[in-house]
């Protein structure tokens, strides 16, 4: 029998409480429900907040407890919090302290999984990276499984998952806070200043990426980042074998990027030319970066010509420096996913002429002046909007006088990008900031951006 359908008989009649009724907890509810607990779905918004999930978790069975003390006195036999709810909050240690196994999804998954687990986490770069692994997997015949941050819970698909097979999983600061499993294959892209505003501090942000490989065994792989000071420093702390990743210097066990433009593999002293970076089709040497974290965690299991191959067939990810169209000579980009200023700054350095940047949104509480550094050399007109423009148009202002429109919404920076940019000019819309001030996420601020250059007549 599987540790999963033991775990899973073993919760029959259970009480459990799922905290947090977002789109990924959903199917979470229902497999706890077919497994025959008694689920009571907690979540601070109410029944008419939730809409129709209210009434088809309730029509399923589910229990709910809803509103400002939705986690007070849960009388329950477990307790799964979403990512977004920090694992110390006093109803959880309240709980805890009552004998109550508090858990997340992604962990129970960590134990309950038999399959190797490839795990990629980092400030910029983790969902490109985690597709470009799970892609270079299956094109080596591997059956893959990919979830976690990327927008999909693993857990509902345990059943499916063999030995022989690999789940490749994306995990945020927030997922691996108070985190006590790491994975098979860690891979750290880097870590720069991010959610400043839900961590106590920066140290506590570090901490989190630290999980990754913390708790590895010694047969596991760690791929960290040389090029970053932080990821770089994890390695002391690394129980299995380090694979480093560096494109500007040779390093002794990993992957790097020569004189002459190609990637090159170090394993047991012996060195592997892989590809040219022009194999690679999606632009930017962030990119770059994100292919030989990709090759590092691999490495022994997919081909240099299979990888070559999928480097050239593999076009981004939506939402990820997303060529939308070309008007009148106006290349429009879409790099939503740009909820930072390091992600942002990435993606303007991949464009070889200035561009006309949209930026702007909810603060997160990150320093914008190294965007002001960058935004000399990369940027020619910036369209500024949301919390954050007054904080972007300061750090601008420090190094640069370039042009700075401030605008209301995103219907009025496409306008105004529209008036300003002319044949063989580039809009980028990268906010550096998080959506929340004005959108439920980075991909309906996405859609909403395509949909309204879409929209511009030719």
């Amino acid at each position: 029998m599987t540790k999963a359908r033991s775990f899973f008989e073993s919760i029959c009649g259970k009480r459990v409480a799922i905290c947090g009724i977002g789109n990924n907890n959903v199917p979470v509810i229902h497999q706890f429900l077919q497994a025959g607990a008694q689920v009571i779905a907690c979540d601070r918004r109410s029944a008419q907040e939730l809409g129709e999930t209210a009434q088809e978790l309730m029509a399923s069975g589910a229990q709910l407890q809803l509103g400002d003390t939705y986690l007070d006195d849960l009388d329950v036999d477990l307790i799964l919090r979403t990512p977004g709810m920090k694992p110390y909050l006093p109803q959880f240690e309240a709980a805890r302290a009552r004998g109550i196994t508090v858990t997340s999804e992604m962990e129970l998954f960590f134990d309950l999984c038999e399959a190797p687990i490839y795990a990629v986490t980092g400030s910029d770069g983790k969902t490109t990276t985690t597709t470009i692994v799970a892609g270079l997997l299956d094109a080596a015949g591997v059956k893959t499984f990919v979830g976690g941050n990327i927008g999909r819970a693993l857990l509902p698909y345990v059943h499916d998952i063999r030995a022989t097979d690999a789940a490749v999983v994306e995990l945020s600061s927030f997922q691996l806070t108070g985190m006590k499993q790491s994975p098979h294959v860690a891979v750290v892209t880097n870590v720069a200043p991010n959610h400043l505003d839900w961590h106590t501090d920066m140290q506590e942000y570090i901490d989190a990426k630290h999980n990754l490989v913390l708790h590895q065994q010694t047969h596991d792989r760690a791929v960290l980042n040389l090029d970053n000071a932080v990821t770089a420093g994890f390695a002391a702390d690394c129980p299995g074998s380090v694979w480093q990743f560096s494109r500007r210097q040779p390093v002794s066990h990993g992957c790097w990027l020569n004189d002459a433009g190609e990637i090159v593999v170090t394993d047991k002293g012996v060195d592997t030319v892989v590809m040219h970076v022009d194999d690679i089709r999606i632009p930017g040497f962030h990119n770059v970066e994100n292919y030989m974290a990709a090759i590092a965690a691999v490495w022994g299991i997919a081909s240099p010509e299979s990888i070559r191959r999928f480097a050239r067939a593999f076009g981004g990810v939506a939402h990820r420096c997303e060529l939308v169209r070309e008007r009148r000579g106006v290349r429009w980009y879409n790099d939503s996913i740009g909820s930072s200023p390091s992600r942002t700054i990435a993606g303007l350095v991949a464009f070889p002429d200035k561009v006309i940047l949209i930026a702007g949104g909810y603060d997160k509480h990150i320093p914008y002046d190294p965007l002001g550094q960058v935004a000399v050399d990369t940027v020619k007109h910036a369209i500024l909007m949301g919390a954050t423009a007054d904080a972007i148009e300061t750090a601008i202002r420090t190094y640069s006088d370039l042009p700075i429109t401030r605008v209301a919404n995103m219907e009025e920076a496409v306008a105004a990008a529209a008036e300003i940019a002319g044949d063989g000019d580039v809009v980028f819309m990268s906010p550096a900031s998080a959506s929340f001030d004005m959108y439920k996420n980075f991909e309906v601020r996405g859609n909403h951006f395509k949909d309204l250059v879409n929209a511009l007549h030719d």
